[in-house]
């Protein structure tokens, strides 16, 4: 997305550049060295101008929602993997917990107790 974006965004300026440079006539619209067929007075060379505008603002929409797309995956991605390392040390203080009860009631010559389940 970011990158379909951007390749908008850099179409439309080059378009841009190309119109401004190429254009000498008062209604003639040209570019890359092209004569534009069917422009023939100002207002279709502004109208022009407004489509190649709306382009390039499309692309820095299209390329402003990949990136901040890409962040919010990358922040739940980081969430995730902050919340599964906070599961595995829960776990490993519950079976450490676990091994002494155990350990206690081998020596005690006792049947372990069941440990409580804290979820």
């Amino acid at each position: 997305m970011i990158f379909l974006g951007l390749l908008f965004a850099a179409a439309a300026v080059a378009v841009t550049v190309a119109v401004v440079v190429d254009n000498t006539a008062a209604a003639q619209l040209s570019a890359f060295g092209e004569t534009v067929p069917g422009v023939t007075s100002q207002w279709q060379v502004f109208f022009a101008g407004v489509v190649v505008a709306i382009v390039f603002m499309l692309g820095v929409t299209i390329a402003a929602f990949g990136l901040r797309r890409s962040l919010d995956m990358r922040r739940e991605l980081r969430d995730l993997r902050d919340e599964h390392e906070e599961s595995i040390h829960t776990l490993e203080l519950e079976k450490q917990q676990l091994q002494r009860a155990l350990a206690q009631a081998r020596r005690g010559g006792q049947a372990p107790a069941a440990a409580p389940h804290s979820r």
